[in-house]
């Protein structure tokens, strides 16, 4: 063995001791005595040979670890021990003759004494190699963890389908929506099948819940790669700047043959999640996929469920996912099926139209049978209104047949509807029969569905109003709900207190009220969230404007968040240099621990730093000299910088510079400042 590589010698070491076991094994077949030494030799080379194997492949798969270089002494020692009992194992010529005619002529050659001496030098060789190997298998550990901490492969939080912030968002009945899952299982399991699932439907035609419960049933098949579930207004959710990434983390979970060639990408470029949606695909995704050697998998293909892709923000990133996305067909070994689920959105149907033939299949939600849909509603209708009478106690006779058919038929083919209306007849301070004939006067046709669908709440909520107190609770409903829509990511109570200078106790009274239609928790530092997108496309749809007393001004609703995220950032508790007070000038970030960050930026301050040029944009204001915005720039444009990479933000950060820069009538910085920070 002298000359040989550590990752040749290992291969030498593993050949040999598979010979001797081999051997050992022959003689405890044809030797009657000496059993329990054969057995206890051969079991021992079977667990060195075990540990080089690992050794190897470990040694194969990551080139760059040194451990196993530092052992070939050892390894050249351990060859020479199992090379001298092959010898001495092997039959000599003689006795291999006397086998051919039949006469049995193996006889073991070690003394009980000469074994353990034996056993115990193999055990000092296997030791110093099983050292190599935890130490090998150390390092490989602690640089994945090197890579966590530096969030080298960010994710949406929240966005997977049992992430906290899903898990308690609606499943399918049972007995409902059977013919549907059922076709989508056949789609995902048919080897000869489209690579893409198109769920279309209309808002409110119950996408989202048919996902979640999709994702469901995969994961418990095992058949999940990963789920992404975008959201407007929930920070990365709402883009596509972590899809890639947090993708590309589930399913290196699922598919650990990946994990070598998403790695390698990520050592070789490690902004990588930040670069063209392109790049992420192919090189976190597609090239690692592509590069297994083979899957242990027994499942037909993994499935990506994608939901809510018409809530990317923006267009063309839209157009790229759905591209990349068709470069799954016919991969192998690994099969990738993607269920897509988004309104029918005209950039949408463009980006299906421009795939190639026989890459997807479509089925569109609104277009479904109506009986198969009115079947469904009133299962549903049933269950929920069902748990209202028996917790209510009322009678069993209600809701009527004819109400319940009511109710059905104001809803085809509408879920959203079916599901506001039972929150809004449960509340637990109503009166739910009351409540049920209120959103009967809605029958007439006059009336939208979203109409339908919010105005009971609505006009209830401001009906038990005094008159001379409607007008002052419509300004405080537009301010506070309306601020609450049209937020870049979900805030608590006590976050949107300080934000829009409102006392906590009036914020949690008047959201009280509005259980129906927003998700409000107990702990007012839970973030409030929408329930459904299209309570926001009630409030802000301008063609609602000066018809509807609940119509939200988005642009001018915008301006106003713009203006408190100013003031909150310049005020005592904002911005200021050295935010989080550390003694040491350039630390670095990755020395800062995550805790201290966090005491010194608040939730409300972070956002404020994140999202303020956003709001001013979609404001449509312009930065003027010496107004609030061209003032905070002159005074904290650097401490805005500082926070902005306390928060790991740095890579928003040219573009929020390029949207600045965009907005202004003066130049509020020097072309020099902004040439160095655009480079960082």
């Amino acid at each position: 063995m002298d000359g040989l590589s550590g990752a040749a010698s290992v291969i030498a070491v593993v050949d040999i001791s598979a010979k001797v076991a081999s051997l050992c094994y022959q003689y405890s077949v044809e030797v009657k005595h000496a059993k329990g030494d054969i057995e206890r030799l051969r079991r021992k080379v079977n667990d060195t040979k075990n540990v080089l194997e690992k050794l190897q492949q470990l040694e194969q798969n990551n080139p760059q670890l040194l451990a196993t270089h530092n052992v070939v002494d050892s390894l050249k020692q351990c060859h020479e021990e199992l090379q001298g009992l092959k010898d001495r194992l092997e039959p000599s010529q003689g006795r291999k003759a006397m086998r051919r005619v039949g006469i049995r002529a193996l006889k073991w050659p070690f003394t009980s004494k000469e074994v353990e001496k034996t056993v115990q030098n193999i055990e000092s060789y296997q030791k110093t190699l099983g050292l190599a190997l935890q130490t090998d298998q150390t390092a490989l550990v602690l640089r994945i963890d090197r890579k966590t901490d530096r969030l080298l492969l960010p994710i949406a939080e929240g966005a997977s389908f049992n992430s906290h912030t899903e898990e308690h968002n609606a499943r399918c009945l049972p007995n409902t929506r059977t013919e549907l899952l059922r076709t989508i299982r056949e789609w995902a399991n048919n080897k000869d099948g489209k690579t893409i699932f198109w769920l279309c439907g209309m808002a409110g035609t119950g996408k989202s819940t048919i996902a979640r419960t999709a994702s469901q049933s995969f994961a418990e098949a095992g058949q999940l790669g990963a789920s992404f579930f975008f959201k407007k207004g929930e920070g990365e959710r709402g883009n596509a700047s972590r899809f890639f990434s947090t993708v590309a983390t589930d399913l290196v979970a699922r598919e650990p043959g990946m994990f070598l060639g998403t790695r390698k990408a990520l050592d070789e470029d490690p902004a990588l999640s930040q670069r063209a949606l392109k790049d992420q695909f192919e090189k976190l995704i597609f090239h690692p996929l592509s590069a297994v050697s083979r899957t242990h998998s027994t499942v037909p293909a993994w499935v990506i469920v994608v939901d809510a892709l018409d809530e990317c923000e923006r267009e063309e990133d839209v157009r790229a996912i759905l591209q990349l996305l068709t470069r799954t067909k016919d991969m192998q070994p690994v099969s990738l099926r993607v269920l897509v689920t988004s309104r029918p959105e005209l950039h949408i149907r463009l980006g299906f139209k421009q795939m190639p033939n026989g890459t997807y299949q479509d089925l569109i939600l609104h277009k479904v049978t109506k009986n198969t849909i009115e079947n469904d509603i009133r299962l549903f209708y049933k269950h929920e209104l069902g748990v209202i009478r028996q917790e209510r106690e009322l009678s069993l006779d209600w809701p009527t047949t004819d109400q319940i058919q009511a109710l059905v038929e104001l809803a085809v083919p509408l879920f959203i509807f079916a599901a506001t209306v039972c929150r809004y007849i449960g509340t637990k301070s109503g009166d739910p029969e009351g409540y049920l004939r209120k959103v009967l006067k809605y029958q007439k046709s006059t009336f939208s569905q979203l109409d339908r669908t919010y105005l009971p709440i609505l006009e209830q909520l401001l009906a038990e109003q005094e008159e001379d107190e409607k007008e002052a609770w419509l300004q405080a409903f537009q301010r506070l709900v309306g601020s609450i829509v049209v937020l870049e990511s979900p805030l608590s109570v006590a976050s949107l207190s300080r934000l829009l200078q409102v006392p906590q106790k009036e914020i949690a009274c008047r959201l009280d009220a509005l259980h129906s239609v927003l998700n409000v928790p107990d702990n007012q530092d839970t973030p409030i969230r929408l329930l459904h997108l299209s309570f926001r496309d009630f409030l802000v749809d301008r063609h609602r404007q000066g018809k509807s007393q609940f119509w939200v001004d988005a642009r001018g609703t915008h301006k106003s968040l713009a203006s408190y995220c100013l003031e909150l950032m310049s005020g005592p508790d904002g911005l200021h240099q050295n935010m989080c007070n550390l003694s040491a000038p350039g630390t670095m970030r990755s020395e800062i621990d995550e805790g201290t960050i966090t005491s010194h930026l608040s939730p409300e301050l972070q956002y404020a730093c994140r999202y303020w040029v956003s709001h001013l944009e979609q404001s449509e204001q312009k930065i003027a000299n010496g107004d609030i915005t061209h003032h905070f720039l002159q005074k904290h444009f650097l401490h805005w910088f500082e926070a902005i990479s306390l928060m790991r933000e740095s890579s928003r950060y040219i573009h929020l510079l390029t949207t600045l820069q965009a907005l202004t009538i003066v130049r509020f910085l020097p072309k020099r400042v902004f040439g160095a920070y655009a480079n960082e």
